[in-house]
Order: structure tokens, then sequence, then C-alpha cells
């Protein structure tokens, strides 16, 4: 359970990272409400993993999906460029957040 807390915790992430552009240094009024939402969220699901998972390995994995979601979501929704070395870095942090996963005993 402690890695579908930590997943969750990653896609609220992707999510307050995602919206803080809209929110316009906080001037907007529901891009702001649903940035706190999703950073409140993301806490208390990666304090909820980080109970039954080492800590480095739980805000490793968090930062990682967070990252790799928000670049997708600055590709596909922001029209951020993609280029090939931009490409190579994200799978090498998926590569990384899987070998995370593999090297941590706890289930």
């Amino acid at each position: 359970m402690p890695w579908v807390y930590l997943v969750i915790a990653g896609l609220f992430e992707i999510g307050f990272a995602s919206v803080l552009k809209l929110t316009e240094g906080f001037t907007k009024l529901w891009p702001s409400v649903i940035f706190a939402i999703c950073i409140v969220l993301s806490m208390y699901f990666l304090n909820k993993a980080a109970k039954d998972l080492p800590i480095g390995t739980a805000y490793a994995v968090w930062t990682g999906i967070g990252a790799v979601g928000t670049v997708i979501v600055g590709i596909v929704f922001y029209k951020e460029p993609v280029t090939a070395l931009r490409m190579f870095f994200i799978v090498t942090l998926i590569g990384s957040i899987i070998g995370l996963k593999l090297a941590t005993t706890t289930t």
C-alpha cells in the first residue's frame, strides 16, 4: 500500500506543479485553490507512504513522478519543446524511479 500512496502523492504533485503557472502569482482564485488542494493532498499521501518506505526513496520517487509528469503536461498542454535529449533524460528518470522501487525491500 505505501507504493500506491506514493504514486497518488506523485500524481497530486503533478497537479500542483502543473497548475502553478495558471495561478499567475496566486492572483487567480480557482487555479490557486486547485494548487492548494493538490499540494495538501500530495503531502498527505507522501507522509503516509514515508511511514513504511525509506524517506530517501519515497522523496526521490515522489519528485521523480512529479518531474516526469509535469514535463509531459508541459509538452501536451503548454506546448513546451520536445527534443531527443529531453526525452532521453525523462526516460532515464523513469528508469531511476523503477530502479528505486526494485531496490526497496518493502512491498
